[in-house]
């Protein structure tokens, strides 16, 4: 299949264009595009992780699919609008669950012993983990989320929805906490166990299980400020 000259996309410094540029085209609708529509995925995913993000294009993408351009650019106007349609996918996914898990956390006790914190904090991470590892390309995808500048909030905008619903949940857990502490808190922590995921993802010779150990203790010990403040006011 003769591609011709890969088609090079401009990159916008404006954030309307930005948005723009990154806009899937349109979302299929019928089987046949939808088919195609996913198809374009499955192969970009994994191209990342034999090529990079940098040697990525569209025209390999269609070489590899058996696409012709035309049909790519249907859905999508360039490599980047693939790449954030994935990075979506994969924060989205992650997301569901981590809600789903806020969703209990919110009803336990706060007699709890640390090591029972501990120990749901560390099955929560090891889930998010498993999650990530299973979802195609997901070591590349996360590091494009980090170093191009385009896609680099689809990964901060998953942080802040995370961070805030967390705030939401658990504002009622510790009563006498400012906010601005509490949230500062939740946003910290957020960002350290999203960097603890990519740590196991990019290092898979480190030890998973001590990471996710290390990390749930490390937070655990973190709150316990919130929870040693609440048993002061309590016992005034």
């Amino acid at each position: 299949m003769n591609m011709g000259k890969s088609r090079k996309a401009a990159i916008p410094a404006a954030h309307e264009d930005t948005e723009f540029f990154l806009r899937t085209k349109q979302q299929p609708v019928q089987q046949r595009a939808i088919d195609t529509f996913e198809l374009i995925l499955e192969v970009t995913a994994r191209l990342l992780g034999e090529v990079g993000v940098e040697r990525l294009s569209t025209n390999l993408i269609c070489e590899r699919a058996g696409l012709t351009p035309p049909a790519l650019y249907r859905y999508f106007p360039n490599k980047y609008a693939i790449l954030k349609e994935l990075g979506s996918r994969l924060m989205g996914s992650l997301n569901r669950f981590y809600l789903s898990w806020l969703d209990e956390e919110r009803q336990i006790s706060l007699e709890d012993s640390r090591e029972t914190a501990v120990a749901r904090l560390k099955k929560m991470q090891e889930t998010i983990n498993a999650i990530t590892l299973s979802f195609p390309g997901a070591s590349w995808i996360l590091r494009a989320m980090r170093a191009v500048p385009l896609l680099q909030s689809v990964r901060l905008d998953s942080h802040e929805l995370v961070a805030t619903r967390s705030f939401e949940a658990l504002r009622s857990r510790y009563p006498h906490a400012a906010d601005d502490d509490l949230a500062l808190a939740l946003r910290l922590s957020t960002e350290v166990m999203y960097s603890a995921t990519e740590m196991v993802v990019d290092n898979p010779h480190l030890d998973a299980d001590r990471i996710n150990t290390e990390i749930s203790e490390m937070v655990v010990r973190y709150f316990d400020r919130f929870a040693e403040a609440e048993a002061r006011y309590t016992k005034q």
